[in-house]
Parts: structure tokens; sequence; C-alpha cells
């Protein structure tokens, strides 16, 4: 899966349609104010999820930390560095709950896949008509108790190291009004490297920053210089990967 870049300036203009009863949880049966999306994957995931994290157990030994600073109780923003196509699945695999992604609307065209993607909460996002629905549906996603998880570098890195972040994910971080998490991944791009088809045996660790601050989140609602907030965000990234970094090491 290619998980793209939020483009700036694109924010009232529609994106491919998306089904309904995807955007909205379903009412849960618990006693409890909690979304459903936050409390139980739907069935799809935890199928796909199940072998996977027997996978990432046993073949790349994916260790995950962190998690306790994800507030379980309402939605969160992911931004996360981009080492591999893996990433999405590598993030999402131990948490317990969706994480919804935007990826390029060709995908949805593929056989099968696209059905993966329409059941598993992926928000498409085209690469030449405007992006403002995929901001919508992000957002409403976010308010219904979802993940949402976005790759601000736009691509996956080369070299493995945090790359600058474009600044069209400040449209959705301006719009939040959910917590924001920094998400560090380290030795992707060794499992699966560009231009790889198979993925190799390794060791993957992923880290899960604190939210931003109150602090931060004030200045990326006041702060009109992009360049000063993507490295902002970056640098709260690369601490992240700092952290999983030394593991590894």
């Amino acid at each position: 899966m290619h998980i793209m870049d939020i483009e700036k300036n694109t924010l009232d203009s529609p994106c491919p349609a998306v089904e309904e009863n995807s955007l909205t949880p379903q009412a849960s049966s618990t006693s409890t104010s909690i979304p459903t999306a936050v409390l139980r994957p739907n069935l799809l995931w935890r199928l796909l999820q199940a072998p996977f994290s027997v996978f990432c157990r046993l073949w790349i030994r994916l260790h995950i930390s962190g998690q306790e600073n994800i507030n379980n109780t309402r939605g969160g923003l992911f931004l996360v560095n981009h080492q591999s196509f893996l990433d999405p699945l590598l993030v999402a695999v131990f948490l317990g709950r969706p994480v919804s992604y935007l990826a390029r609307d060709s995908l949805f065209r593929v056989p099968v896949l696209g059905w993966i993607l329409r059941n598993t909460h992926v928000i498409p996002i085209s690469r030449e008509a405007a992006r403002g629905g995929s901001i919508r549906i992000a957002i409403e996603r976010l308010n219904s108790g979802f993940l949402v998880g976005i790759f601000p570098e736009g691509t996956r890195s080369a070299d493995g190291e945090v790359h600058k972040f474009r600044p069209g994910f400040l449209a959705l971080v301006r719009r939040s009004q959910q917590p924001i998490y920094p998400v560090g991944v380290i030795g992707a791009n060794q499992v699966m490297p560009r231009g790889a088809w198979w993925i190799r045996p390794g060791r993957i660790d992923v880290v899960f920053g604190k939210p931003f601050s109150d602090e931060d989140l004030k200045r990326f609602q006041e702060d009109g210089d992009d360049a000063a907030l993507c490295e902002l965000a970056r640098s709260r990234v690369a601490e992240c990967t700092a952290k999983a970094a030394a593991r590894l090491h």
C-alpha cells in the first residue's frame, strides 16, 4: 500500500466517494461512551491482523513501545516517518484498534485490493484532483474515535532518515481537535527496501511518542510559519526514530 502525503491548498474540493457506512462507527453494545471504532476493529481487520501479527513476531521480530502514550478513549492523529510499504501495517498491527490511512485512489480500482482498502477504513486521495474532501473525511474519522495515520514526508525515505516534511499535513493538524502523536519506525527499509518484492527477515522497532503538548498545538493553530511547524513536527518524529534506533543497535 502506498500512503500519500496531503497536499496544501486543497480544502474545498471533493475526493473520490467513500461509502457512508465506513465513516461512522456503529453504536457500541457496551455501557460506555467510547466509540465502537476505538473498542473493536471490524471482522476483516481482525482476520488480516491475526496472521500478520504472527508474521511480525516470528519473521521480522517487530517490537512496539510507547503504546501507553495513546489515549484509547478518543481519536488521534499519527504523524509517521515513511521507510517502507510495510509502515502502515507495522504501526497498526499490535494496537487492537483500527488506523485509518490515506492511500492513492488508483489502488481502489485494483481487484481484491480495492475491496480490502474500502473495508479497512482507508481513505482514497487523488494525485490529480484536489483533496479537500479527503481532509473532511479524515476529520470525521478522528471525531468518530478513529486513529488516523499520515506520512508527512510524502514518500519513502531512501536512506532511512527522517526527511523534510511537506506542509500539506498541516491542513489536517490545524483542523483536528484530537491528540496528535509522533510515531517513529526504524528497520523497515532494511526488511523491505525500495524495489524489493520480498520481505526479508530482520528487526523493526516502532515507537509511539507522547502527544504534542497544548503549547505545541497552539502553535499549529496560530503560527503561520509553515516551515517552522514542519520542522517542529519532523523533530518530534525524529526523536521517536532515535529511540527506536537505540534499541536496534
